[in-house]
């Protein structure tokens, strides 16, 4: 069963999907937002194209665990892709996968436009991973 991950920004969506078993998370691309582009219709393609059985959205949540404005917008997006999309979609705790991500990247040498391009998916890979782990161990 693969399960989509998506980190979602107001200028690009990280994706990132599972393994057949559910196992591991692999970075697969990042939607630019623009205006007039429709990225649910992306999102479909690539929910059908790789026959995903559930999604998970991360959810910026504050340090203190509280909404904000982030949130809100995240859940918003994820009301307008429940019109979109019939698949079962879960939030998920995202807090700090987005420093996570670019730390590794620093880590890793790679020149800021690199980065910018690629640290949305590696999010949205570390809130699956975190997101399979937590499944695996609580026998989800």
């Amino acid at each position: 069963m693969r399960t989509l991950a998506l980190d979602v920004g107001t200028k690009r969506i990280g994706v990132a999907m599972s393994d057949e078993l559910g196992i591991t998370a692999q970075g697969l691309e990042t939607i630019i937002v623009e205006p007039g582009k429709n990225c649910f219709e992306e999102i479909k393609k690539i929910v059908r194209e790789f026959n995903i059985k559930e999604i998970v959205v991360g959810l910026p949540l504050n340090m203190n665990g509280t909404k904000g404005e982030k949130a809100d917008e995240v859940i918003k997006f994820v009301e307008e892709l429940k019109k979109n999309i019939e698949n079962p979609i879960k939030l998920w705790d995202e807090r700090l996968t987005t420093m996570e991500a670019e730390r590794m990247l620093l880590k890793s040498d790679i020149s800021r436009n690199k980065r910018k391009n690629v640290k949305d998916m590696l999010a949205a890979q570390l809130i699956l991973q975190n997101y399979l782990t937590y499944r695996t161990d609580k026998n989800v």
